[in-house]
């Protein structure tokens, strides 16, 4: 969270003069998911009041004035916090968005869904599902493997967990990670098994994390 003297420092490095129209862009971004939600504009007024309110406040080009995100539709943008670029002049501020960010009720501007990604992790769970889905059992060893029903997936997943034990207590890093990899994969197909994804997971931990 901003302290006072951030709030002070950066209201007072921004450079709005670089702008004809003194205002400065805002990247909202999701302060838990790492997504960008949308971009907006600011004045020194705007940045004032977001900071003193803890609710994102543009200055609206449109409206030629003061912009509360939410102000009508009560999908306000949460202040976690506020950074300032390399060349002063632009901003990036981490939100907790409440409901959708973008005014046609999509969660961001460019219409993407607002939810936790994981980088590769992701993409080899979407490579799962659509292995899955193709349900090819003579070619795809995850469809194989689904075709023959959650126990023996949960199986695997008990089979590759001794394997990543049995190498842990030995000296070959090599083998501990590809066993851990292995165990990894096999879990991530348990999940969807069960109709879960890793975030699923991710959220009863935050939710550990919050008690």
């Amino acid at each position: 969270m901003l302290c006072r003297n951030d709030k002070k420092e950066i209201i007072m490095n921004v450079d709005f003069n670089k702008s004809p129209d003194g205002l400065v862009p805002a990247i909202i971004q999701d302060a838990t998911t790492s997504k960008v939600l949308m971009l907006g504009y600011m004045n020194a007024e705007a940045l004032k009041k977001t900071l003193e309110s803890k609710l994102v406040t543009f200055f609206s080009r449109s409206k030629q004035r003061l912009w509360t995100k939410g102000e009508e539709s009560g999908n306000v943008l949460n202040l976690v916090d506020i950074k300032l670029d390399c060349d002063s002049d632009s901003l990036l501020i981490k939100v907790n968005p409440k409901g959708p960010t973008c005014h046609k009720g999509t969660d961001t501007c460019w219409n993407e869904v607002n939810e936790q990604s994981f980088g590769f992790i992701s993409q080899l769970e979407n490579t799962i599902t659509s292995r899955i889905n193709e349900a090819n059992s003579e070619t795809s060893y995850v469809a194989s493997l689904f075709a023959k029903g959650i126990n023996k997936v949960a199986q695997k997943v008990g089979e590759e967990a001794v394997e990543v034990v049995i190498e842990a207590k030995d000296n070959n890093d090599d083998l501990f990670l590809e066993e851990s990899a292995d165990l990894l994969f096999h879990y991530l197909m348990l999940l969807q098994a069960k109709g879960f994804k890793l975030n699923d997971v991710v959220s009863v931990l935050e939710q550990r994390e919050k008690k």
